[in-house]
């Protein structure tokens, strides 16, 4: 928390006061660096994805937050206030971002009307999720590209042209 107080300019009774502990500030720090709206609307849905996909790639591989997600998810465990928190600020306006963009590409005929919304989005980020948690693999520049073509490959109906 010193560090961090020096690096923000502000003391360490004031991140506490904000934040009662670490993994709080770094949830924070994920939505500082990763926003909760990534997934654009720009009227193509391979668009859109790759755009939100992109982003999280970007800030898994250009922030030290990735190093952090392995301590946060640890302390999910013991702190449900901490999780719940996660998931209100962070994660579920991430997905509602992405579950959006699926439902516009359902609208212009992009995508089948019958996919799983709670399953796709999943599709789309685990992978990085996955990659930054354990390290097996690289968070390469062509990697966020290669997710979405492989996810639209199951999901595109067959009048959804514009996908290439």
């Amino acid at each position: 928390m010193e560090a961090i107080a020096v690096t923000a300019g502000t003391s360490k009774p004031a991140l506490r006061r904000r934040w009662n502990s670490l993994p709080g500030v770094v949830v924070h720090a994920l939505i500082s660096v990763l926003g909760t709206t990534p997934t654009l609307d720009t009227g193509c849905v391979r668009c859109d994805l790759l755009a939100g996909i992109s982003n999280l790639a970007d800030g898994l591989t250009s922030s030290s937050v990735a190093n952090a997600l392995p301590g946060l998810v640890s302390d999910f465990a013991g702190d449900s206030e901490l999780k719940a928190f996660f998931f209100r600020e962070y994660f579920e306006p991430r997905r509602n971002s992405t579950r959006a963009a699926l439902e516009r590409a359902i609208a212009r005929g992009e995508i089948y009307k019958t996919i799983d919304m709670e399953l796709t989005p999943d599709l789309l980020a685990a992978p990085l999720y996955y990659r930054a948690l354990f390290g097996h693999q690289p968070i390469d520049a062509g990697l966020a590209e290669r997710i979405v073509l492989s996810v639209l490959g199951g999901i595109a109906s067959p009048d959804g042209n514009r996908l290439h």
